[in-house]
């Protein structure tokens, strides 16, 4: 089932060219689940939001990244499921290839699902997102608290799904937003998108 989940992103890349991971089958596990924001500067500069659900990173596309501020609804556009594999990627995505450009892991951390029906019976992540409005709270390097995401225009209106990603009013809210992008550092290796593009030499086509 998983190997299925991924087969639109196995689609998408040629993995003898981009050091993105092919992903594999995990075994179950017992620990929490995982999240991991990455920061993507491809044809448009955008945050890049994972939540771990069933053997797979759930992906949305947020523009303007989460903001630790209750009043920010930020706009989100699901893309296909990452393997889990994808929560530690960071690098160059060669041109040419799907999603090209330059990734950066700004933070990664575990979440709490609190997704619940009428009766307090919690409802899985992945049921959540298919009905449209899922609540967890994440316990990250920089993101902490509740959050929401919730379906605001299906794809039989547009052709294409549109959610907001919404902090909650609780005691991890704060007024500081989002951080610049390009000023931004990995919680992983402390590296900005411009200093990763710099160790990965030239792109495709140019010169050094």
């Amino acid at each position: 089932m998983t190997a299925k989940r991924l087969a639109h992103y196995h689609r998408r890349r040629d993995f003898s060219r981009t050091a993105e991971p092919e992903g594999r089958l995990e075994e179950p596990s017992n620990e929490k689940p995982s999240y991991v924001v990455q920061i993507h500067d491809a044809r448009s500069m955008h945050f890049d939001f994972r939540l771990e659900a069933d053997g797979v990173l759930k992906s949305f596309a947020v523009p303007k990244g989460p903001s630790n501020d209750p009043h920010d609804k930020r706009f989100a556009t699901p893309t296909e499921d990452h393997p889990l594999q994808y929560r530690d990627f960071e690098g160059t995505i060669p041109e040419g290839e799907y999603g090209g450009g330059t990734v950066i892991v700004w933070d990664q951390g575990t979440y709490r699902n609190a997704t619940a029906d009428h009766d307090g019976r919690e409802i899985p992540l992945t049921d959540a997102l298919e009905q449209g409005h899922a609540s967890f709270r994440l316990d990250g390097r920089k993101l902490h608290g509740g959050y929401s995401l919730t379906r605001i225009r299906d794809d039989a209106d547009s052709g294409k799904e549109a959610w907001l990603l919404v902090k909650h009013a609780d005691e991890r809210a704060a007024a500081t937003g989002t951080p610049d992008p390009r000023r931004a550092r990995s919680v992983r290796t402390g590296r900005t998108l411009h200093q990763v593009a710099a160790d990965a030499g030239p792109r495709q086509g140019e010169h050094p």
